[in-house]
């Protein structure tokens, strides 16, 4: 889809931060946004309707973007007791942008996540279908590393954590790192491992609670996702944070596997997921036709 470069000016400003960073890595920078919402998924898999969480605030190219390919999306059916039934998906969008030779822009979504967990803010607030999903019960986030701090280092770490029937976590792996900040790749590769060490120390002292209904009440374990960030809010030299409906520009960094999981839910693309929520592995709907349309 082509867009106007109006559209996309925060994109434009937010890559020249990175201009002066080394060649070789300065072409590993990604321009994208996270668009949220929600699917309605009729008995046969298609779908019947869909929301984007505050629409105002997305570039129309974005939303047209969405509104133009949701009603091509072909769903796997949603199942109960065997049965197919109306369901939902909370729908999680990468949407990605390339600055073209005449100006303007070209969209695409690059990735996409659709949760089974499809709920209201109000829903999360009340804590509604909390029985049938693993669910936090402590997630201190970590301490940002001095040394990070001192060469101003951003991002976020993928986290994939596998929970025990008590709630601890008895695997953790460092899935990815996404940079907001430009070194050499020798650089690149110390800030994440910066970053990625105190994510992952933390992250072993969690607690969670697990599912006591559902179809994954009886299992001897949960694969959890969460991403974490660290951005420094307080310095004038840290750049922006990015915030709903803005280009985010960063260097994703190799992508890891996770030794518990295959199938699907080693399928999931990591920054299509919302920093410092839990993400269920297999808790989500099968689309099986491009995010395309």
């Amino acid at each position: 889809m082509w867009i106007p470069l109006a559209g996309l000016l925060l994109f434009a400003a937010s890559c020249a931060v990175f201009a002066a960073g080394p060649g070789a890595v300065r072409k590993q920078v990604e321009g994208s946004m996270l668009v949220t919402g929600r699917v309605t998924i009729e008995q046969d898999g298609s779908v019947s309707g869909w929301t984007i969480d505050q629409r105002e605030a997305l570039p129309a190219g974005v939303s047209g973007l969405v509104d133009r390919v949701a009603p091509q999306w072909q769903f796997e059916p949603v199942l109960v007791d065997g049965q197919p039934v109306r369901g939902n998906a909370r729908m999680s969008l990468r949407v990605a942008a390339k600055r073209l030779d005449d100006g303007n822009y070209e969209v695409w979504i690059r990735d996409g996540y659709f949760g089974r967990d499809a709920l209201s803010p109000e829903e999360r607030v009340a804590g509604a279908l909390r029985d049938e999903y693993v669910s936090a019960v402590e997630m201190r986030p970590p301490s940002y590393p001095m040394r990070a701090l001192e060469v101003n280092a951003q991002g976020t770490v993928y986290l994939v954590l596998r929970v025990d029937r008590q709630g601890r976590v008895a695997d953790a792996i460092v899935e990815q790192v996404n940079l907001r900040t430009i070194g050499s790749e020798t650089q690149m590769r110390q800030m994440r491992d910066m970053l990625a060490k105190p994510a992952l120390a933390r992250a072993r002292e969690w607690q969670f609670n697990i599912p006591t209904a559902g179809e994954w009440k009886d299992d001897d374990s949960w694969s959890l996702r969460v991403p974490v960030d660290f951005f420094i809010a307080d310095r004038r030299d840290a750049g922006r944070q990015v915030g709903y409906g803005q280009w985010d520009t960063y260097v994703p960094g190799p992508r890891a596997p996770v030794p518990w999981e295959t199938g699907d839910a080693a399928s999931i693309s990591p920054d299509t997921l919302i920093a410092g929520e839990v993400h269920q592995a297999g808790a989500s709907r099968k689309l099986l036709t491009p995010l395309g349309g």
